[in-house]
């Protein structure tokens, strides 16, 4: 093995500690766990996990968890990818190892969910409320969420890279989805015929 290499690669890993210990750092010596914008960014990731709680269709728990987590999964790769490139961040992260976590975690897939059950319930068109939902959250929710500080854009981009993002998340969500009923599905009529 390349030793030089080696050496590089640990370089560069200490360099993520030292970034995560200064994400630490600041987080603890701003006190953001006392501001009102933290608050706001606890709000996000629990209000929407009640509301689910109540809201979510009895019948369908599996189906609507397993989109939910998988909106939650791809969201958290692409949030994560563009915090890594430096385009986007959370200047106030409920916990300072996982800055989207309000947002990744609760308040999209939530809000995917809730929109996707509502569709499957009302025989609407799935892509259409998706994109009218994508098209929200990018053009309206994350501007006000830059407007109260609580969200940041770097660089070039712009709420249309977000609603880009968006929509390859509906896609893959839905895809994956999909997949996986068609394999339940036949799986389970090989069952019943054998």
């Amino acid at each position: 093995m390349d030793g030089r290499r080696i050496k590089e690669f640990d370089k560069i890993l200490k360099m993520g500690k030292e970034g995560q210990e200064a994400l630490n750092h600041y987080w603890l010596d701003y006190a953001l766990y006392t501001s009102l914008e933290y608050w706001i960014m606890v709000t996000l990731l629990i209000a929407p996990l009640i509301i689910l709680f109540f809201k979510i269709d009895k019948g369908k728990i599996f189906f609507m968890g397993f989109f939910g987590y998988s909106i939650h999964m791809i969201f958290g790769y692409i949030d994560l990818f563009s915090r890594n490139l430096g385009l986007v961040n959370y200047p106030f992260p409920v916990i300072p190892m996982l800055p989207g976590l309000s947002i990744d975690s609760s308040f999209v897939p939530v809000t995917f969910m809730l929109v996707y059950q509502w569709a499957l319930n009302h025989q609407k068109n799935y892509y259409i409320y998706m994109v009218l939902t994508s098209a929200i959250l990018a053009f309206v929710f994350k501007p006000l969420l830059v407007g109260l500080g609580l969200f940041k854009l770097y660089g070039n981009t712009n709420y249309f890279y977000l609603f880009v993002c968006y929509l390859i998340v509906i896609a893959i969500a839905k895809f994956i989805t999909n997949v996986f009923l068609w394999m339940e599905k036949k799986f389970n009529n090989r069952r019943k015929s054998s």
